[in-house]
C-alpha cells in the first residue's frame, strides 16, 4: 500500500482507476451489442503487439519485402503465427469496429451530448482505414502492388492538384521502393495515433456516461448519494461480463488463425502469395473486403468528361456523411425500440445497401447478375445508402416514436 500511496502523490494512478473503472457507473441494461467497443480495444493492443514484432523481421524495399514475409512465414519461430494473428486481427477490427457503429447508430448514441463522442469515433475509422491501407503494400504481392496502385492513381482525378498529389502519396512516378518505405513508416507509427485517439474517445465517453438500449440518461436520476439509481459500477460487473464476451470471441479469433487464415481470399487474396510484379496484372483487381462497400461506390459513378473524380467523390462523401448524422436524426427518442417503423425500416435498407455494396465490391463490375451488371446495382445501393441520411431530418421526425419509460428496463 506504501508504494501505491507514494506513486499517487506523483500521479494519479487510484484517481484514474476509480473514475473510469471502479467508480464509474453504466447503465444496467447493456446486451449483446456492448461488447463490441472492449472487443475492438483488445484487437487493436493485438494489432500493435504483434505488429511491432513483425517489423523486427519485414525489410521496407521492394527487393527484399516478399521474401521478408517468406522468411516470417516459414524460417522464424513462430512468424507463421504472428503473421496470422496480425492478418486476421486486421479483418477482426473491421467487424468489431463496424458492428460498433452499428450498435451505436441504432441506439442513437451519436445524439447529444455524445457529439463529440461520435464524431472522435468516426476519425478513429478514418485513421483505421489509412493504416489498413499503407499496410496493405507491405507484403509486396500482386494484389498489394496493384491495389495500391488503383487506389492511389485515384487521387490523381482530383482537379487541379491529382498528379501532383498522387505523386507526393507515392513519393515516386510509380508504386516503388520510395512508396514502400514511406507506408512502412506511416503504418508503423498510425496505430499508436489510434491507441491516443481510443484514450480520448474513452474519456469523452465517461464525461457524458454511457448510452444504453433505452436511450435513457442515467446522470439525470440520482440518489441522495449522487450515484445514478439505473447504474450499476463498470468494475467488477462489466469487466466480468466483458471477459466472457472476449473469451467466445478468442474462440472463433484462433478458429480462424490456426484453421483458416485466408477465409476464401476474403482475408488473404490468392495473388497476394505471388510476389508483385509491374509487368503482370491480376485479373480483377479488388481491395480487401472491408474497403469494398466504398470500392463498389466509387466504380458505380461513370467517369465526367474522361476523370474519375465523381466518383472519388462519391466515395469520399459516403464515410464524411457520417460525421453530420447527430443533426440529421430528428427524432423526439434516441433507441431504435421506441423509434417507428420508417425509421426501423430505413435502417434495414441502409445496412442491407452497404453488406450488398461490399459484396458488389468483390466483384467484376461487368458480371450479371440477376438480368442487370453488377455496376447499375451498384448504383441502385450507393442511391438506397445516401438517401438514408439525406432524407433522415424528415422521416426520424415523422415516423411515430413510442413513450420512452423513465427508467431503464431490465
Amino acid at each position: 500500500m506504501s508504494v501505491l500511496n507514494w506513486i499517487d502523490r506523483r500521479f494519479p494512478a487510484t484517481k484514474v482507476w476509480n473514475e473510469h473503472l471502479a467508480e464509474y457507473y453504466a447503465p444496467k441494461n447493456f446486451n449483446f451489442w456492448y461488447f463490441f467497443g472492449s472487443l475492438a480495444l483488445l484487437v487493436l493492443v493485438n494489432q500493435i503487439v504483434t505488429g511491432v514484432w513483425l517489423a523486427m523481421a519485414y525489410k521496407p524495399s521492394a527487393a527484399d519485402a516478399f521474401a521478408s514475409v517468406e522468411y516470417i512465414m516459414r524460417d522464424m519461430d513462430y512468424g507463421w503465427l504472428i503473421r496470422y494473428l496480425h492478418s486476421t486481427g486486421a479483418s477482426a477490427f473491421f467487424i468489431v469496429v463496424y458492428l460498433h457503429m452499428f450498435r451505436g447508430l441504432i441506439y442513437g448514441s451519436y445524439r447529444e451530448p455524445r457529439e463529440l463522442v461520435w464524431i472522435i469515433g468516426l476519425v478513429i475509422y478514418l485513421i483505421m482505414m489509412a493504416t489498413a491501407f499503407f499496410g496493405y503494400l507491405l507484403p509486396w504481392g500482386q494484389m498489394s502492388y496493384w491495389g495500391a496502385q488503383v487506389i492511389v492513381n485515384l487521387f490523381a482525378a482530383v482537379p487541379f492538384i491529382g498528379e501532383d498529389l498522387s505523386i507526393w502519396i507515392r513519393g515516386d512516378y510509380v508504386i516503388s521502393d520510395a512508396t514502400l518505405n514511406r507506408f512502412f513508416a506511416l503504418h508503423f507509427l498510425l496505430p499508436f495515433v489510434l491507441a491516443a485517439l481510443v484514450f480520448i474517445h474513452i474519456v469523452a465517453l465517461h464525461k457524458v456516461g454511457s448510452n444504453n438500449p433505452d436511450g435513457i440518461e442515467i446522470k439525470q436520476n440520482k440518489d441522495a448519494q449522487g450515484i445514478p439509481r439505473d447504474g450499476i459500477r463498470f468494475h467488477p460487473y462489466y469487466t466480468v461480463k466483458d471477459t466472457v464476451g472476449v473469451g467466445v470471441f478468442l474462440i472463433f479469433f484462433t478458429a480462424v488463425v490456426f484453421f483458416w487464415p485466408d477465409v476464401g481470399g476474403l482475408f488473404l487474396e490468392a495473388p497476394n502469395f505471388e510476389p508483385a510484379n509491374p509487368l503482370k496484372t491480376p485479373e480483377h483487381i479488388a481491395p480487401v473486403w472491408y474497403f469494398t462497400p466504398f470500392y463498389a461506390m466509387l466504380r458505380a459513378i461513370p467517369p465526367m468528361f474522361g476523370s474519375q473524380f465523381p466518383g472519388v467523390l462519391v466515395m469520399f462523401a459516403s464515410i464524411l456523411i457520417l460525421f453530420a448524422l447527430p443533426w440529421l436524426d430528428r427524432s423526439p427518442v434516441k433507441s431504435i425500440r421506441y423509434k417507428g417503423g420508417i425509421f426501423k425500416f430505413a435502417i434495414v435498407v441502409f445496412a442491407i445497401s452497404f453488406v450488398i455494396l461490399g459484396y458488389l465490391g468483390m466483384i467484376p463490375s461487368t458480371r450479371m447478375l440477376l438480368g442487370l451488371e453488377a455496376s447499375l446495382w451498384a448504383q441502385i445501393f450507393t442511391g438506397l445508402y445516401f438517401l438514408f441520411f439525406i432524407l433522415m431530418p424528415w422521416y426520424s421526425r415523422l415516423s411515430q416514436a413510442q413513450p420512452v419509460p423513465e427508467r431503464v428496463t431490465a
